[in-house]
């Protein structure tokens, strides 16, 4: 529509006299109706959390989102500003958004008992209605609500005049949306405050109370262990939030590769390589993620957020770039020696519990291990790779690592039996450097189910021989 500049055109204009719950209702049942979600771009919310959300937002809710880290509960925050109008008019100058039709603030109220319909009307666009703010136990009143202006008062206006109140995050965001990071986190004074702007719609500042008519729609994240009744938040400020949804981590292996493939942000530029991560590497890290999530060892209360997955995929991207360059091959193709690099990456993302201590690495190592002779049995199950464990038996050997190049892996094999059925497998095709990685994989799946033997030769250099140089190296 037009944008009007003054209250007497925005008057003629027709437009809307809606609250913001009422203006994402709608916005939000516009986009139902035509088949599209709330939120774009979430991976295995359709049936579970979506439905949850929509419901939350039709109904005018205030509503927190329960769940571990990584679990796209920032992401659900922010893509809510997309259900707000483009723009939205206010009274020039106001510094709480005042609507035209009902402003509040004492200068906004001023200036239309001034100027009538010729008040100035500005627009706000939809990016400047939305406040993020990570609960921490250092945030004051003033942050969030607001504060006596010392300098107001210098100028000789009395202490209880609400004129000389600077406000804070929330009032400054009225008409918009408030969302708050980690709820449990803010000290219990703060949230006494942020129950009062949510339920009485007031401001008390110094003993002073504002009675403020905001319009707003607050959203808020939390742990499920920090919002149950042991928890840190008061209970009269959970019984304010009308909608709880739950979140929570990739229900398949399919869908964490999805969310690794679609979130991850992999080198690209002229100067650098093409990078290829074949879907059985992709599948490697999906299943190691999902088997921390699942490891006693591991302290889950903290979780084990889709991020990792995410940066394991960007190491491994990032290692095959880094053997390309190193090596002069013009495509770079993640392989099994690169996982080195995501061990050594990630160990840091990850609590253990405290009786682990020391063994970090050992963990990581089993797991991952673990998970790749998962995925090499599922893909390479009903294939007869005898022939390939066949030639070694006279001895033959091959050595490869990160900066082992294709063609330097294929070479070291005079012929590899079987070659054809393992790539269709795999479902790669038959390019050098995914020949190579596919072969990788295989010599490490047999590896692990004890079908050759592995010697390291480096932090990511192998040496695989066959079962027959086992024997006569033992004997010797």
């Amino acid at each position: 529509m037009t944008r009007s500049s003054t209250l007497g055109e925005l008057r003629a204009s027709g437009y809307a006299d809606r609250t913001v719950k009422q203006e994402i209702a709608a916005n939000a049942a516009a986009r139902l109706r035509h088949g599209r979600p709330v939120v774009e771009g979430l991976v295995g919310f359709d049936d579970t959390v979506l439905p949850a959300l929509e419901t939350a937002l039709l109904a005018g809710h205030d509503l927190i989102l329960l769940g571990e880290r990584g679990q796209a509960k920032s992401r659900i925050l922010r893509s809510l500003v997309g259900l707000l109008d483009e723009w939205l008019p206010v009274v020039d100058g106001s510094e709480v958004g005042d609507h035209p039709y009902h402003p509040f603030s004492p200068a906004a109220r001023a200036l239309v008992a001034e100027r009538g319909d010729d008040t100035p009307v500005t627009w706000v666009h939809r990016d400047d209605r939305f406040a993020e703010k990570l609960a921490t136990p250092d945030i004051a009143v003033a942050d969030l609500i607001g504060d006596v202006d010392p300098i107001k008062v210098a100028e000789g206006r009395y202490l209880g005049d609400e004129g000389t109140i600077h406000f804070g995050l929330i009032p400054r965001h009225n008409r918009g949306i408030v969302a708050i990071n980690e709820l449990p986190d803010l000290a219990e004074r703060i949230q006494v405050a942020l129950l009062n702007v949510m339920e009485e719609r007031d401001v008390q500042v110094r003993g002073y109370t504002l009675r403020l008519p905001l319009d707003l729609l607050v959203v808020a994240t939390a742990n499920p262990e920090d919002y149950t009744n042991r928890g840190r938040i008061i209970t009269p400020l959970k019984d304010r939030f009308g909608a709880e949804v739950r979140t929570h981590y990739p229900l398949t292996v399919e869908q964490e590769v999805t969310v690794m493939t679609q979130e991850a942000v992999i080198p690209t530029g002229d100067s650098l390589p093409r990078v290829v991560v074949p879907a059985f590497m992709a599948e490697v890290l999906a299943a190691f993620t999902r088997a921390l999530r699942a490891a006693p060892e591991v302290n889950q209360r903290s979780g084990v957020s889709v991020r990792l997955s995410t940066g394991n995929f960007e190491t491994l991207a990032a290692s095959a770039v880094r053997r390309a360059l190193r090596t002069g091959e013009p495509r770079a193709v993640a392989r099994t020696a690169d996982l080195v690099q995501v061990l050594s990456a990630g160990i840091g993302k990850i609590e253990f519990e405290t009786f682990e201590e020391g063994r970090e690495t050992d963990i990581l190592e089993r797991l991952l291990r673990r998970c790749l002779l998962e995925v090499f049995r599922r893909r390479t199950a009903g294939l007869d790779l005898g022939a390939l464990v066949a030639a070694f038996d006279d001895g033959r050997q091959v050595e490869t690592g990160d900066l082992v190049s294709a063609g330097d892996l294929l070479a070291q094999l005079d012929e590899i039996p079987g070659l054809g059925r393992l790539l269709g497998a795999l479902d790669v095709g038959e390019e050098p450097a995914l020949a190579a990685a596919a072969l990788e994989f295989a010599l490490e799946g047999l590896h692990l189910s004890r079908r050759l033997d592995r010697t390291d030769l480096g932090p990511a250099a192998f040496r695989y021989t066959g079962p027959t140089s086992i024997q006569q190296e033992f004997r010797g």
